[in-house]
């Protein structure tokens, strides 16, 4: 008999097919010219995701917490912002059951990390949660996308367990989306999975990056946070003085997962 792998979780199969539309699909393309993108959070009613920036705040309950890494487990690698690292020195690995270090084989389903920190601001270390996981065979180590300040020691350490620093020149200024996800398709990477925070958000919901998101999947939890929270609200976009709708989502799906529902859905360009 069978025993559960601790720390497993567990995502019903009668709630993938509601979802695995959205997803990356194996038979894409090879010739993609960049990865499939999916956006994903979770956020309040009030359309927050925190009730402070740097404040950790576990909104999804414990079944779309699991559709999270189900998610996780269907993508290549999943990328954050370097305030989301520094403040809840996130795991950044799959934990459903069947992947790599949860029952299956080597680091089958384990998705990249992938921490863009231009300045080198995350301090991880080898006790941080997401190399330690490397060290127990439950994760792969990090990727950081740069434009420098990530010293040797650290170069070293991430480059011992098969970590990589992508590097970007600084007279670039700020590292543009595209210019990322290029980067991450030289690498190998067919399908990106991002979760935040805020400012990573709301940048790729933005006019100028939204035809970048191939699909959005948000958990939206009963609760509201209040007003001055880290909150989900792209630039507006203007045009000949009119403010105009940034975005809207079209072939939806509102999936109901325990007490949250889960709003999937696909960019739509026009």
């Amino acid at each position: 008999m069978d025993h559960p792998v601790r720390d497993a979780l567990h995502f019903p199969s009668t709630q993938a097919p509601h979802i695995d539309p959205y997803l990356p699909s194996s038979s894409s393309p090879a010739s993609r010219s960049r990865p499939h993108v999916t956006l994903t959070f979770a956020t309040s009613l009030d359309s927050q995701l925190s009730p402070a920036p740097g404040v950790q705040t576990a909104l999804s309950g414990p079944e779309s917490k699991a559709m999270t890494h189900y998610l996780r487990s269907k993508h290549d690698a999943i990328l954050i912002g370097v305030g989301t690292a520094v403040a809840d020195n996130p795991s950044l690995n799959c934990r459903i059951e069947g992947v790599g270090g949860y029952g299956g084989e080597g680091l089958d389903g384990q998705p990249r990390p992938i921490v863009v920190d231009p300045k080198g601001r995350w301090a991880f270390s080898a006790e941080s949660k997401v190399l330690k996981l490397v060290s127990e065979g439950k994760g792969r180590a990090p990727w950081i996308v740069t434009t420098g300040g990530i010293d040797e020691g650290r170069r070293e350490l991430l480059e011992s367990v098969d970590g990589k620093v992508l590097e970007f020149s600084e007279s670039e200024g700020s590292i543009l989306w595209s210019q990322i996800l290029d980067r991450l398709a030289g690498e190998g990477v067919r399908s990106v999975m991002i979760e935040g925070g805020g400012a990573v958000i709301n940048e790729l919901l933005s006019s100028a990056n939204i035809s970048l998101v191939d699909s959005v999947i948000v958990t939206i939890a009963p609760v509201w946070l209040g007003k001055g929270g880290v909150q989900v609200c792209p630039d507006a976009k203007v045009e000949d003085g009119r403010r105009l709708p940034v975005s809207r989502l079209k072939d939806i799906k509102w999936v109901p997962l325990g007490e949250d529902v889960v709003l999937c859905g696909y960019p739509d360009s026009k």
